[in-house]
């Protein structure tokens, strides 16, 4: 009988609008994994809040939402559902007020140290791309495969601002770079767990490639890791 095969930890980090959850999703439905958005979590903690009536600076209720955070994920389609409480929040977690909260709730430690323990619960049994912004330098230290996804700066802020006018939300190019640049600073400078490249992650610029380069230069990468590993993933056909 032959042994059972492991399954991969992907790791995807990298600053806002670098394309990080495009990417990450079609590597995941390329492989066959699960896909584990971690930026999603906070930007669920920082919607409760607001809903609740929670300053963004309440430590202490903050820490007590993040440990009884009640959020799952499914991918439908091209789409990763993601649902708090059982309802389906993937729209409003993206809106700008609520991403501007993310960032401020995910400096929180004790937000931090509640949600890392259940990402780690989410994505111990491997097959699973997880994306964020420390994914690979605190999360899952010791993935099996990490990546830095990066832009320039005009080519993420145009990104996010086309997503945003995509979805309504409008507001302008040079609004969006600047919220960008704020919310860059916020994550590379906070002392908990901030913004980096993992000393061995593979770092990709995306400025001047399509996505099916990007993700095709990932798969490539994971796919020499599965021999390293002797544990091919579950791939699926390209969507």
């Amino acid at each position: 009988m032959q042994p059972r095969k492991k399954a991969l930890v992907v790791t995807i980090d990298g600053p806002a609008g670098a394309g990080k959850s495009t990417v990450a999703k079609g590597l995941a439905l390329a492989l066959g994994y699960r896909l584990l958005d971690t930026g999603a979590m906070y930007r669920a903690v920082a919607l409760l809040a607001r809903r609740q009536g929670v300053s963004w600076d309440e430590t202490d209720a903050l820490a007590r939402m993040a440990a009884d955070l009640d959020i799952a994920f499914a991918l439908d389609g091209d789409v990763n559902r993601v649902r708090l409480a059982g309802e389906d929040v993937t729209a409003a977690i993206r809106e700008p007020d609520i991403s501007y909260g993310a960032s401020r709730v995910s400096a929180v430690p004790a937000v931090r140290a509640a949600l890392l323990d259940l990402q780690r619960r989410l994505g111990t049994e491997g097959g699973v791309v997880v994306e964020g912004r420390d994914t690979g330098t605190v999360v899952f230290p010791g993935a099996d495969c990490k990546f830095f996804l990066t832009a320039s700066d005009d080519v993420r802020a145009r990104r996010r601002h086309d997503e945003l006018v995509q979805s309504g939300q409008g507001g302008t190019y040079e609004g969006t770079r600047e919220d960008m640049r704020a919310r860059d600073e916020r994550d590379t400078s906070r002392q908990v767990a901030p913004l980096a490249q993992a000393a061995d992650a593979v770092l990709v610029d995306s400025s001047s490639l399509t996505l099916d380069a990007v993700i095709d230069t990932m798969l490539e990468e994971v796919r020499r890791r599965e021999h390293e590993h002797g544990t091919p993933a579950r791939r699926q056909p390209r969507p």
